[in-house]
């Protein structure tokens, strides 16, 4: 099983979500990717998060663009929003029933509070799928 999240930077919720299954699913082939992944490092208050759960050891150095990925690979793709589906199905339209969404929008650079409330989501999202597999 090979499990690929995306999300608009893989800066914030992709990777989170990444470093959360690893944990939960060592033996899981787990990875994520940004559509416009930027130049910037991944966030301190990521770490920070990751940290209380004991998962940031699976938290990846920099952010990676998806387009580097072989999607065929996958059995899963987890898009955090429609529009990540969006630009996965615009490249590979073939891959419609391997993609779920998640609806988790982007607190990257809202206070700090939000990002809490998005790792929460994310978090109980994941958890969710590790049950499920």
């Amino acid at each position: 099983m090979k499990i690929l999240f995306i999300c608009s930077g893989n800066a914030y919720r992709s990777p989170v979500a990444e470093a959360l299954l690893k944990k939960l699913k060592p033996e899981i082939s787990v990875d994520s990717a940004g559509i416009h992944p930027p130049l910037i490092p991944l966030s301190k208050i990521v770490r920070r998060y990751l940290a209380k759960e004991n998962a940031e050891q699976y938290l990846k150095k920099t952010p990676e663009d998806f387009a580097s990925k072989r999607l065929s690979e996958y059995n899963l793709i987890v898009a955090m929003e429609p529009r990540h589906k969006g630009a996965v199905l615009s490249l590979c339209p073939e891959y419609k029933g391997k993609i779920v969404v998640w609806n988790i929008y982007d607190s990257y650079f809202a206070l700090e509070d939000c990002t809490e409330e998005t790792f929460e989501q994310i978090k109980q999202k994941v958890k969710e799928l590790a049950d499920s597999l």
